[in-house]
C-alpha cells in the first residue's frame, strides 16, 4: 500500500480517487505520520469478511457421526488377531 503526504495527496487527488475506486486502497500522512487510509466505497470492511459460520446451514452433520463405521472399523481390528 503506498503512502502519500497531504501535499502531494491534495494535486494528484483525482488520480488518487480512481485509484481507490479500482480497489488499490492508499494512506495519506502528515509530517511523515500516517493520518488516513482511503479505501473504495464499496470494498468490504473488516467486520464484513465473515470466515468462521460461511456455510451455516448448507451443511448437516448426522446425530450418530462420532459412532459411524464402528462395526467395520470393529472387525477390521477383530479379523487381524
Amino acid at each position: 500500500m503506498h503512502t502519500y503526504n497531504i501535499h502531494d495527496a491534495k494535486t494528484q487527488l483525482s488520480r488518487l480517487v480512481e485509484q481507490a475506486a479500482r480497489g488499490e486502497s492508499f494512506v495519506i500522512a502528515k509530517a511523515g505520520k500516517p493520518m488516513v487510509k482511503v479505501i473504495a466505497l464499496d470494498s468490504p470492511s473488516s467486520l464484513e469478511i465473515k470466515r468462521f459460520g460461511f456455510m451455516a446451514g448448507q451443511i448437516s452433520v448426522p446425530d450418530d457421526f462420532d459412532r459411524m463405521g464402528d462395526a467395520a472399523i470393529a472387525t477390521l481390528f477383530e479379523d487381524g488377531q
